[in-house]
């Protein structure tokens, strides 16, 4: 199963390549999982409706078509999730249809669940299906040292461990009916 781990934040500071490294590490170690990394950083999406830039929404089409499911890393900003990342939903429609997405925050002290909490009626319209369990860092820019390494892994790694056995189920729930009768929305 292939999982895509979609970075959401594009600023230039940021703490989503830390906490996605992290969390694709974890799922790395799973034999059931090949794990991709999209950086939405890396593929600066145009604007929805916009004729620029044909070839990079064409690359992350395909590789959002190729993926199994999906955990987004995003952080907290005002409440909500980042502008990149709506635009990124908002560009592709049957890359999104019934496929799990699962998530993984990041922020102040709400750890960025107000953001997952905008995101789920988005995935939802877009025919997607989000996964219940999640991870979250409140004051996470405490919780890495340096080298990007989580400082006292047990309880967030067992939170990715219950996040990627649904993610899996669902992924494969999902896989298995889409081979038997095609998706439409």
């Amino acid at each position: 199963m292939t999982l895509t781990i979609v970075v959401a934040s594009t600023r230039a500071v940021r703490g989503g390549p830390v906490v996605a490294g992290w969390f694709a590490a974890v799922a790395g170690r799973r034999g059931d999982l090949r794990v991709e990394v999209l950086d939405l950083a890396d593929v600066r999406l145009p604007d929805v409706g916009s004729a620029a830039g044909a070839g990079a929404t064409s690359a992350v089409s395909s590789r959002l078509h190729q993926a199994d499911a999906f955990v987004v890393v995003t952080p907290e900003y005002n409440h909500s999730y980042p502008g990149p990342l709506k635009n990124a939903i908002d560009t592709f429609d049957a890359e999104w249809h019934a496929k799990p997405v699962g998530f993984v925050s990041y922020g102040g002290i709400s750890g960025g669940l107000r953001a997952v909490e905008h995101l789920r009626p988005v995935f939802a319209e877009v025919h997607a299906t989000t996964i219940r369990e999640t991870v979250s860092f409140a004051h996470y820019g405490e919780l890495f040292d340096e080298a990007g390494r989580l400082r006292a892994p047990e309880r967030a790694t067992a939170a990715a461990e219950r996040l990627l056995e649904q993610l899996v189920w669902w992924g494969q729930a999902l896989r298995t009916a889409r081979d038997r009768a095609p998706y439409a929305a």
